[in-house]
């Protein structure tokens, strides 16, 4: 039976993190939630060439610009070490952050999930959501995306850019 759901418009992905070495550490442009009708995932992906660990962090803000910039709380979290092994996610102990082990030569995932107002201060206005890495190693590639049940539910949403 079909349903009345499609998740290229309903849930599309939204770019945070192109994939590229991490050597320095990297945060992403802010994207706006204002269309968000739930949860929030924040989806990380390391090919972890070198045993340097690697941090993520989910940020929030009150502009696009990233005004008044601080951590989320604590959040539910999921891992898989070894994407080439299977695509099981691990519940992990709820923070702000989390560091990946350093195995080397394995492609990970990490998953932070989360209703905004749970862990974000949105009765101070913060409704701008941004990721960043910790500086690593050229050797590690980082990437991250947002997924998020909208409330415009059409072909073509407002951007999360605005």
């Amino acid at each position: 039976m079909s349903q009345q759901f499609n998740f290229v418009y309903s849930a599309p992905p939204i770019a945070l993190l192109a994939p590229a070495a991490d050597a320095a550490g990297r945060t992403s442009l802010y994207k706006n939630l204002r269309n968000n009708a739930g949860k929030v995932c924040i989806i990380f992906r390391v090919n972890q060439g070198n045993a340097a660990q690697v941090t993520f962090s989910v940020l929030q803000a009150t502009a696009l610009a990233g005004t008044n910039s601080k951590a989320i709380t604590a959040s539910p979290i999921f891992y898989n070490a070894d994407a080439a092994v299977g695509d099981a996610l691990t519940a992990q102990t709820a923070a702000a952050t989390f560091q990946a082990d350093a195995v080397t030569s394995k492609d990970k995932f990490v998953v932070f999930e989360f209703v905004p107002a749970d862990v974000m201060d949105v009765n101070n206005g913060f409704k701008y959501i941004a990721v960043s890495t910790s500086a690593s190693n050229a050797g590690n590639i980082t990437a991250a995306s947002m997924h998020y049940i909208g409330t415009y539910q059409q072909a073509s949403p407002p951007s999360s850019a605005v």
